[in-house]
């Protein structure tokens, strides 16, 4: 089991002293999502000698590695010169995640073309199957490539993706069938993944590698007024990623089956919403992992 910290809240640190306090707030490993100065949101990596070898001996000085890198590309983008972009952009990446010693790469299986052209084309957002398509030409690109060079994708079904629901995902995945393409869980997407939590997680069992620990609120209860969105016919995607305890996810039985299904990979407190307070719920994130790591597994 590796216990990472996705370090989004304290992007604002150099990766050397993100490192060092990986180190100083218990982990052991770091989940690096998109930042500037690295993997960049949808362009081309940010990533030189320099900058692995610095980064590198940060993580060896400190005594923590990466347990996954978070690419974000169009890969599911109908537009030509998006996808294609997006494949020069993930062969980088695949590099990249050699030179770093990085076995795991994680990603969501995206929303299409970007929002600016998506929304002023006259046919409005592309439709799945546009997207579906386009991620389909992706697998046949990329797969290759990360089985040839021993690394594995982990893929995130996200609200508001082509894809949304676990269970097509898995499904996804499953036809894909290939050692190097596998499952994500989000905790705080399990509102939008299905009604029973314990069942979402059973369904991925055989392909899931990966799990993002963040409480959120369930946006379909109270007759969908949990919390309210305006206009009432908005299609918003709402969700939370809150500390262990603050939403709604029954935390006994999230840990109980991932325990029951024999999950032993990727654990990633992966809170967004307390940037004010950032190293204590990064701390907390770890003592409550822990807690839960050592009732289920370690008895």
């Amino acid at each position: 089991m590796k216990i990472a910290l996705d370090p989004h809240m304290h992007r604002h640190l150099s990766l050397e002293d993100t490192c060092r306090l990986t180190a100083e707030l218990g982990y052991d490993y770091i989940e690096l999502s998109p930042r500037p100065d690295f993997l960049q949101w949808w362009t081309r990596p940010r990533v030189f000698p320099e900058r692995v070898r610095s980064f590198k001996k940060a993580m060896k000085d400190h005594g923590v590695s990466l347990a996954t890198l978070q690419p974000m590309y169009r890969w599911s983008s109908p537009y030509p010169d998006e996808w294609e972009m997006a494949m020069d952009n993930w062969k980088r990446v695949i590099q990249i995640a050699v030179e770093m010693e990085c076995e795991t790469l994680v990603s969501e299986f995206g929303r299409g073309g970007s929002d600016e052209r998506s929304n002023a084309d006259r046919e409005g957002r592309h439709s799945p199957e546009a997207c579906e398509n386009a991620f389909w030409r992706s697998m046949d690109v990329l797969v290759p490539l990360l089985e040839r060079e021993g690394l594995t994708l982990s893929v995130e079904p996200h609200p508001e993706d082509w894809v949304e629901t676990i269970e097509p995902a898995v499904d996804i995945i499953k036809t894909i069938d290939s050692k190097a393409v596998k499952a994500s869980y989000i905790a705080p997407h399990s509102f939008y993944y299905g009604d029973d939590l314990a069942e979402s997680i059973r369904c991925a069992r055989d392909v899931l590698v990966h799990a993002r620990v963040a409480d959120t609120f369930n946006h379909k209860a109270s007759s969908g007024l949990r919390y309210i969105v305006n206009p009432p016919s908005s299609t918003a995607r709402v969700h939370q990623h809150l500390d262990i305890g603050e939403g709604e996810i029954d935390w006994d039985v999230f840990f109980k089956t991932l325990h029951e299904i024999g999950f032993d990979g990727v654990l990633s407190s992966c809170v967004f919403g307390w940037e004010e307070r950032a190293v204590a719920s990064s701390r907390f994130m770890r003592e409550e992992i822990q807690r839960y790591v050592d009732k289920y597994w370690n008895q």
